[in-house]
């Protein structure tokens, strides 16, 4: 249990990561830093495709079109929306709206999936989804105060931020959802494959948008720097790092955690990620965060620890015999 939990601490760690980039390259489009991050994870899959290579030879071309559709979705229009909504609004509010994914996707795949997996008693999940709500108003109010003390703030911006956070959430609900679809359909294959798939479906994609944004830049006449940018050596090592670090060896330490925890316990520890995510943010400002703010965060935390303790309940029988 103990080893297991450091797994996912050390995980959460990592995956806090790819909320700062946006705020230490404020100057860099959010296009561009989500095509370098994973330019950067499809280099790194490179190498893990040599040795699973046998197994991806299986993968028909239905495969690699389901892959090519989730590493769109889940890895580059996801880091898209949420780069540009931590560049409009800061590092809070994005974090927190980000955090709600566990139950987001809980609540999505209790639509979704009632039958084959059960429901979820909706009573049940009401309190959990009334304490996370109270706990992003509160950290949304100490923002806004924030704003309002600034007088060069430009609160539009900030509100289309909160909006891109909404779109980043809205991808990544679809993502696990859609993936475990494709992992249920085919319990012969390897997930840790099926990861290297998606990392292998990327770096083209990756590759050809940077491309593209850099055709575009030098087309319309813009002033941004290409190919790396103000501030090229922070540019490349951050980028290489989330590729390494989140991308890589954070799913490798949330698998070795998943492999020795229970699954309940698993799915409340992902709270590490946004923990992690709103101590870097803070520190970046270098101020600690308000007691409204620390209230809220609270709030997230036992809403999202407590939707997650529900259980589903199969269906009634009647719901089966159509």
């Amino acid at each position: 249990m103990f080893i297991g939990t450091l797994f996912a601490l050390a995980a959460g760690l990592m995956w806090g990561l790819v909320f700062v980039a946006p705020l230490l390259l404020p100057q860099y489009p959010a296009a561009l830093l989500s095509f370098a991050r994973y330019l950067a994870f499809g280099l790194i899959a490179l190498p893990l495709a040599w040795f699973d290579r046998r197994r991806l030879a299986q993968f028909r071309r239905a495969d690699w079109v389901e892959a090519l559709k989730l590493s769109i979705v889940g890895n580059l229009l996801y880091y898209m929306c949420l780069a540009a909504a931590i560049q409009r609004a800061g590092g809070p509010l994005p974090t927190m709206i980000i955090g709600t994914l566990p139950v987001v996707i809980a609540i999505s795949s209790n639509l979704r999936d009632a039958r084959r997996d059960g429901r979820l008693p909706w009573l049940k999940l009401a309190p959990s989804l009334a304490l996370i709500a109270a706990g992003i108003a509160l950290v949304n109010q100490v923002e806004i105060d924030h704003l309002r003390a600034d007088a060069n703030a430009d609160v539009g911006r900030y509100a289309i931020g909160a909006l891109l956070a909404v779109g980043g959430v809205i991808c990544w609900t679809w993502y696990p959802i859609r993936n475990a679809d494709w992992l249920r359909a085919h319990p012969d294959r390897s997930p840790r494959t099926w990861a290297t798939a998606q990392g292998l479906a990327t770096l083209p994609l990756a590759l050809a948008g940077y491309a593209g944004f850099w055709l575009w830049n030098d087309v319309s006449g813009q002033p941004f720097a290409m190919p790396l940018g103000p501030t090229p050596a922070l540019f490349v090592g951050l980028m290489l790092a989330i590729g390494l670090l989140a991308s890589w060896l954070g799913t490798l330490c949330w698998n070795e955690a998943s492999q020795r925890l229970p699954t309940t316990l698993v799915g409340q520890l992902i709270v590490f990620e946004t923990l992690s995510a709103l101590a870097y943010a803070f520190m970046l400002r270098q101020q600690m965060p308000a007691a409204a703010t620390l209230a809220g965060i609270a709030l997230l935390v036992i809403g999202v620890m407590w939707a997650l303790r529900a259980r589903p309940e199969p269906l009634a029988a009647e719901g089966h015999a159509g």
